[in-house]
């Protein structure tokens, strides 16, 4: 981590700037993103029964839809 001390004189702001700017040379920031937003890819078998379970929840919604049991939904605005 890098260390900065606010200089004699030197505004909040112009301490801010100058701390922002340290943290983008270091690559600190595109680090932490990589690591935030990383994601493991899921196994064949997971992605699998995942649609299947998908596809089961639509069929079910739909055939409710059919029989009156659930409202018929408004289109959603783009």
């Amino acid at each position: 981590m890098s260390e900065l001390k606010r200089k004699k004189g030197e505004s909040f702001e112009a301490f801010m700037r100058r701390f922002q700017n340290r943290m983008k040379e270091s690559g600190k920031i595109l680090q932490a993103k990589k690591i935030r937003f990383f994601s493991k890819e899921a196994s064949r078998n997971t992605r699998r029964k995942s649609a299947l379970e998908k596809g089961r929840r639509t069929e079910l919604r739909e055939y409710m839809r059919k029989i009156g049991r659930l409202k018929e939904e408004k289109p959603r605005r783009k």
